[in-house]
């Protein structure tokens, strides 16, 4: 899921957030983001389930970190990912997604949480780096996916890419759709609220071999209340 050749930091994260403890105090906790694009916008409900990955993200945003940053990764029928800092001012064709931040967050799992059409997730390393599953500090992507049959869940189960999926993301996954064989892998902090039109029209672009959109949209991201 993830293009990144930095190893994972493991208790920096722990100093992050005392560093920074000061600053998220002033963030609002029930705070939605937006993320303004070339095709459109996408409003984003950040769960507090997932209190790490909410707080860093916030913080990320209020310091405009996404700012003119691109969507460098789209794979249509699967998701649009960003958050890359090399993606600023880019060159074209230039190969990106692996720029971060140098520290990571712990992974958040939980099982009202998946990979349903209009998640946010973090993007990470392989897990022959990274066993613990822990997420990139930057790097993020938003579900496009494609919807299943029950058939094809059941095949997953089988197989082993999930333990058991329940009745709810059953009727997600077979009506809406998503990314299940994500789930319990990367972690979900967030969903698109408005705007999946847009996450539509952005996942159906032309892209290069490293699926690079060839004419790149920008985005911004702000907290709004």
């Amino acid at each position: 899921m993830k293009r990144l050749v930095k190893l994972n930091y493991s208790l920096l994260i722990v100093l992050f957030f005392f560093n920074n403890i000061s600053l998220m105090s002033q963030i609002n906790d029930n705070a939605d983001v937006l993320i303004e694009t070339t095709y459109g916008n996408i409003k984003i409900k950040l769960y507090d389930e997932t209190p790490f990955h909410k707080e860093n993200f916030l913080k990320l945003v209020s310091e405009k970190l996404y700012d003119d940053q691109i969507f460098h990764r789209v794979i249509n029928n699967f998701m649009i990912q960003a958050g890359d800092p090399n993606s600023k001012n880019a060159k074209p064709g230039q190969p990106l997604g692996y720029g971060d931040l140098g520290y990571t967050i712990p992974a958040e799992f939980n099982k009202n949480l998946f990979h349903k059409k209009g998640a946010l997730a973090a993007a990470r390393q392989p897990d022959n780096v990274n066993p613990d599953k822990e997420s990139s500090a930057s790097q993020f992507y938003i579900v496009h996916g494609k919807v299943y049959s029950n058939e094809e869940l059941n095949l997953m189960e089988q197989r082993g890419v999930h333990i058991k999926f329940t009745d709810e993301q059953r009727k997600i996954y077979t009506s809406i759709g998503g990314t299940p064989h994500l789930d319990y892998s990367y972690t979900v902090f967030g969903e698109v609220t408005e705007g999946i039109d847009i996450v539509d029209k952005i996942a159906s672009v032309k892209t290069d071999k490293r699926d690079r959109p060839l004419n790149d949209i920008k985005i911004k991201i702000k907290i709004i209340d």
